[in-house]
């Protein structure tokens, strides 16, 4: 008899385990994760070379003349290091404008008993390290540069008229003439420090190459 009643009670403690558990905590679900969107910057390609350089260079400041031949700011170790990894195809460029090189194309007279110009003038032979070109942009122009065994230099011959637009002082006055400055294209190696893939280009730049008498109609005064 005691057996039995231990054993309804233990069935008893069984059923009243189903009908009451023990309360769980209620659930509280994990805050969804918002990952934050990803916006990948928008590219922007490296800017031209004339959005970089200023519009006139510092060393204009020195020179009413469209180059420089001095330049505190001229990027001699950037054209140096360029030239050399660019070597093979800049030796290749650069042979388009190395014997335009006019360094002794013209022997001026030592004298004036030797010749006499119609308007005076000023010859010189440069090594432009900055130019106008045609358009009408400054370019840093290769000159002067050592690469491995080579020096890359551009030299021009300019001649300028000293009194352009004046009567030309030799001829009569009874000509209507003014001196007039002419001028010639040349075409330079230059260095664009912008340009990702090969920053060597060839341009053309306008410079006075001499200094001639125009005339006009023949006058007779009366």
């Amino acid at each position: 008899m005691a057996m039995r009643f231990v054993v309804s009670l233990a069935l008893a403690a069984i059923v009243l385990a189903d009908k009451h558990p023990h309360p769980r905590p209620s659930y509280h679900p994990q805050p969804s994760y918002h990952q934050p969107s990803y916006h990948q910057p928008s590219y922007h390609p490296q800017p031209s070379y004339k959005h970089h350089e200023p519009a006139v260079p510092a060393c204009a400041a020195n020179t009413t003349k469209p180059w420089c031949l001095e330049d505190a700011e001229y990027p001699t170790y950037e054209i140096k290091h360029a030239a050399e990894y660019h070597y093979e195809k800049v030796l290749s460029v650069y042979a388009d404008v190395a014997d335009l090189n006019t360094a002794l194309s013209v022997n001026r007279p030592k004298t004036l008993a030797e010749e006499t110009y119609l308007c005076p003038s000023e010859t010189a032979y440069v090594r432009p390290l900055r130019a106008v070109n045609t358009e009408g942009k400054w370019r840093v122009i290769v000159n002067n540069v050592d690469v491995h065994y080579e020096t890359l230099t551009q030299t021009t011959r300019v001649e300028e008229c000293l009194t352009g637009g004046d009567a030309c002082p030799l001829v009569p006055e009874c000509y209507d003439s003014k001196c007039l400055q002419k001028s010639i294209y040349h075409r330079f190696l230059v260095y664009d420090p912008y340009d990702q893939y090969f920053p060597f280009a060839i341009e053309t730049f306008k410079l006075p190459a001499s200094c001639a008498c125009l005339l006009g109609a023949f006058t007779i005064d009366h």
